[in-house]
């Protein structure tokens, strides 16, 4: 276990001006980003990681997290104000966000938007804090066998999660596995797949695959529908009552039920890899309406309802690290964000992560929790800052991203070869997503392909060709199985569902 030194030592250097001031820029950047349809904390992160190279681990790892929470608070913006989420997260936050607007109560939504989202937020950080650990500790006791079951049964699961097709789904991790075997073999190394490029000889570079991925496909698909116009002017009323202007502390304890059942659903699919905050949004407010003593009052600009769906989204965000910091597994697209960031500094999430950089993932713990209250503070200064710039024209911002990812990757990579990269990458993620085929999943498949087979070859050597060595592996053994039966499960499910 981890002594007591090191956790302290780790929450001292959170709470360092140099820590702090990485986080709150995260926080504002990614609040920025989220108030801004289209953009999202998820690119903005792609876009951020190659200029966190000069930085030492914790303020880089400080500042995209700040960026993935406060981009779940700006989500919520122009879900309520327009009626058009920031954020896939905050779909559901439009079902009674923009119904409260149009009864002349939008700062009361986005308040108690705010309020929730840092509750529920907070909630998940303290149970990754207190879980995480043990978690590690039972994971250091699996073996080889063990861990390509689990690997094998996470990919079954976000396989089937992940899109509306299994079929597809396993198509794009075996496809995101292929393009992690490209560069020297991790046991002999021999080059494989190179081409005459000595530039692959270290594998696709991480940047540009998740830029090209995650961020310019997406870039240049907005942009081609880019037809010059710029969006209507945000009124704010100014004759609101006062009561309508703000959440007063018995209006926010009448949603206390409200919100720690978000939180709790947040807390518990964050932490299954493939369930994103979308799930645990839609989930959560269904929950609540059926527990309301008014459900007829849901959809009409009821406050449980934005409370239901921000507590839930925002519990993810630190629930989605438990299985990653323990398992070196990313339950969404932000966390393999966030694991792309700590092999680019050296560092291999795992079980062993807590033996190696304890500091460091104390460390992390601290600037979750200091990132909370930054989150409140720049939400209650900036809401009304944030309703302004969501009128900024996408004639303006995408090719400004598209620029950012390009010298990003330049700066990253150290030359055009990893710009070419990103762009090869941008057309496949555009084709994979106009056929169905689902992004997330690759690029989860993509960041765990080494870990994969270096664990299926070393399996392979443990077996020996005789499969009744599994009886002396039955954790191994019940992960196959449950693997099985979930890519049966979501292979008839998918069957069932209309094209």
């Amino acid at each position: 276990m981890i002594d007591t030194h090191t956790i302290l030592t780790g929450f001292a250097d959170a709470l360092t001006l140099h820590n702090l001031f990485f986080v709150w820029f995260g926080i504002i950047v990614g609040q920025l980003v989220g108030a801004i349809p289209g953009i999202g904390p998820v690119m903005a992160m792609a876009i951020a990681i190659p200029f966190t190279f000069t930085l030492n681990p914790l303020p880089a790892i400080g500042f995209l997290m700040g960026v993935s929470k406060g981009g779940l608070v700006g989500g919520a913006i122009p879900a309520i104000l327009m009626n058009t989420p920031g954020t896939p997260d905050a779909a559901a936050t439009t079902l009674d966000g923009y119904p409260m607007t149009k009864k002349g109560k939008p700062e009361k939504a986005t308040k108690i938007a705010l309020y929730s989202s840092v509750t529920g937020d907070a909630f998940s950080d303290i149970i990754l804090i207190t879980v995480a650990p043990f978690i590690a500790v039972v994971a250091l006791k699996m073996g080889p066998i063990e861990i390509f079951a689990l690997m094998v049964f996470a990919f079954s699961i976000i396989a089937g999660l992940v899109g509306d097709s299994m079929a597809k789904g396993i198509v794009s991790a075996g496809l995101g596995l292929l393009c992690a075997t490209v560069g020297l073999d991790p046991e002999n190394s021999t080059p494989r797949f190179i081409f005459g490029y000595f530039e692959l000889y270290d594998g696709i570079p991480l940047v540009s695959m998740a830029l090209g991925m995650l961020a310019v496909a997406e870039i240049l698909r907005r942009m081609a529908r880019i037809r010059g116009t710029i969006k209507s002017a945000i009124v704010i009323p100014k004759a609101q009552k006062k009561a309508d202007r703000g959440v007063s502390f018995v209006e926010f304890w009448a949603c206390k039920y409200t919100i720690l059942r978000g939180s709790v659903i947040g807390t518990i699919l964050g932490a299954i890899p493939g369930l994103d905050s979308s799930a645990a949004s839609f989930l959560s407010y269904a929950t609540a309406k059926q527990a309301s003593a008014d459900p007829k009052s849901f959809g009409k600009g009821n406050i449980h309802g934005v409370a239901a769906t921000e507590s839930a989204n925002s519990a993810v965000a630190g629930a989605n690290l438990i299985p990653l910091l323990t398992l070196g597994i990313p339950g969404n697209l932000a966390a393999a964000l966030i694991i792309s960031a700590l092999m680019i500094h050296g560092i291999q999430p795992g079980p062993l992560l807590f033996q190696e950089q304890g500091q460091l993932i104390y460390g992390l713990f601290g600037t979750l929790l200091m990132a909370n209250f930054l989150n409140l503070v720049s939400g209650l200064l900036g809401l009304r800052l944030w309703a302004r710039v969501i009128q900024a024209p996408e004639s303006i911002i995408f090719p400004a991203a598209l620029l950012l990812c390009m010298t990003g990757v330049y700066l990253a990579t150290g030359g055009l070869f990893g710009v070419a990269v990103m762009f090869v990458f941008a057309l496949l993620g555009y084709l994979m997503s106009s056929f169905g085929y689902s992004v997330i999943v690759f690029v989860i498949a993509f960041f765990l392909g080494e870990r994969f087979e270096l664990s299926l070859s070393q399996s392979l050597n443990i077996i020996d060709g005789d499969l009744t060595i599994l009886l002396s592996h039955p954790v191994a053994l019940l992960l196959f199985i449950l693997a099985i039966v979930s890519a049966i499960w979501f292979g008839l499910k998918s069957k069932g569902k209309p094209e």
